[in-house]
């Protein structure tokens, strides 16, 4: 139960950090995309990256957004938060294809010491056959997680079963946009793949 209780109030001061982090604004009559939003503009978020596959090749963001792709930080050791935020990311992609529509969902482990590309690249296999694990160094993750503005701390527990803090937003980024949209947990995978959709009529 304190372990249960130590992942809702970690989730809860991460939500609200990171609404306060993803709360900015653009100016309003040359957005494109006006239409598709959620109620909030998108800000200076995103950019270039550069991790490590599932195969321990080094890839850019280039190299891992050429389509629409839902874009999650999480660890492979999260006991229930990633595997079922990851799961409803799968199920919008099915929809989105089901419409016609084709995108990819995206992994990035913040938690280095532990997942491997081995590991990240089973996580992302078991969820969906074109969801794509990245990993890296302390260093390329901790600039990945920067250009994002997600943020993440490991717990110090003092043995391998550590926990790590993150924030659970999933961002919709566009190959030629860049990051336009983000997704909170509460979406559904229907809701998700209108969005995602209303996103690439637009573009």
């Amino acid at each position: 139960m304190q372990r249960l209780a130590a992942i809702a109030a970690s989730v809860a001061v991460v939500a609200l950090v990171g609404g306060g982090w993803l709360y900015t604004m653009q100016s309003s009559g040359s957005d494109a995309f006006a239409q598709c939003r959620n109620g909030t503009a998108a800000g200076e978020i995103g950019g270039p990256f550069e991790l490590l596959n599932a195969q321990g090749e080094t890839v850019t963001d280039t190299d891992v957004i050429t389509e629409p792709t839902l874009v999650y930080f999480g660890y492979t050791f999260c006991p229930d938060i990633c595997p079922f935020d990851m799961a409803r990311n799968a199920e919008a992609v099915d929809v989105l294809a089901e419409r016609g529509y084709s995108a990819t969902p995206v992994f990035i482990s913040i938690d280095p010491a532990r997942d491997t590309p081995e590991a990240v690249g089973d996580f992302a296999s078991n969820l969906h056959d074109k969801a794509i694990g990245l990993t890296g160094s302390p260093e390329q993750v901790k600039a990945a997680a920067a250009a994002y503005r997600t943020y993440y701390k490991a717990q110090d527990s003092g043995d391998e079963f550590y926990l790590v803090d993150h924030m659970t937003f999933t961002y919709l980024v566009l190959p030629d946009e860049g990051f336009v949209d983000f997704f909170r947990r509460e979406a559904t995978p229907e809701q998700m793949a209108d969005t995602v959709a209303c996103y690439i009529d637009a573009s």
